[in-house]
C-alpha cells in the first residue's frame, strides 16, 4: 500500500477539530499512541530508509497494536509517498521480545495523545506530544488530502512533506527549548536520537 501524507503545525486544535466534525468526520480513535521503532545495532534499517515499527493504540480501557514496515521515503511535488505494510499484533510485549531475540533494539520512542478522524476517506490525526508543537497529519489520496486541508481551514503552505525531526528542529529553534516527543525525552532520558524519528 502506498502511504500519501502531509503534516502541519496546528495552533488551535479545538477549532480545527470542530471544523472536521461539522464537515461530517467520523471519530476513529482518541487516546494514547505509542510508537517504537526497531533497528539493528548498526542502524542498517535507517541506512536504507526503512522503518520497522510497533504501534500501540491505548484508549477507552482497550489497547490494540500493529506491526508495520515502511519503505524508503519519496516525494513528489506536493506529497510524501512511502510504501507501507502492516498487520495486527495481539501481544506487543511478546513481539518486542521476539525482535530483541533476533538482535533488534528500539531505536526511537514516540509517544503522543491523538484524536483521529475519517473525513471522506482521508485520515486526519491531531497529535499532542509531551513537549512540542501540536501537529495534524492528513493521509489519503491527493484529492482527499486537499479536501481535508480545506475543511481544516489551515494555510495550505503550512502543510509539508517534512518528517518529525524537521518539526522538532523548528520548535527548538523557535523556542530555545528542547522538544520531547516521548515520555523518555520528557524525563530527560536522551538515549534516542530524535533525528531518526
Amino acid at each position: 500500500m502506498l502511504e500519501v501524507e502531509l503534516k502541519s503545525v496546528v495552533d488551535d486544535v479545538e477549532r480545527c477539530r470542530a471544523a472536521v466534525e461539522q464537515a461530517g468526520a467520523t471519530l476513529v480513535f482518541a487516546g494514547r499512541l505509542e510508537d517504537r521503532r526497531w533497528d539493528t545495532p548498526d542502524r542498517a534499517m535507517l541506512a536504507r530508509d526503512h522503518v520497522l515499527r510497533v504501534r500501540v493504540y491505548r484508549g477507552g480501557g482497550h489497547a490494540r497494536s500493529e506491526l508495520e514496515w515502511k519503505g524508503p521515503t519519496r516525494r513528489d511535488t506536493n506529497y510524501k509517498l512511502r510504501e507501507e505494510l502492516g498487520t495486527s499484533v495481539s501481544d506487543p510485549d511478546a513481539l518486542a521480545e521476539i525482535l530483541t531475540q533476533l538482535g533488534y533494539e528500539v531505536s526511537i520512542a514516540i509517544d503522543r495523545v491523538v484524536v483521529q478522524y475519517d473525513l471522506g476517506g482521508a485520515m486526519v490525526r491531531f497529535e499532542h506530544y509531551p513537549r512540542m508543537d501540536d501537529l495534524v497529519e492528513v493521509e489519503g489520496t491527493p484529492e482527499q488530502i486537499e479536501r481535508a486541508i480545506a475543511v481544516l481551514g489551515l494555510v495550505r503552505g503550512g502543510f509539508t512533506t517534512d518528517r518529525l525531526p524537521d518539526f522538532v528542529r523548528r520548535y527548538e529553534e523557535r523556542t530555545g527549548g528542547r522538544a520531547a516527543i516521548s515520555d523518555a525525552d520528557l524525563a530527560g532520558d536522551g538515549s534516542y536520537d530524535v533525528s531518526n524519528a
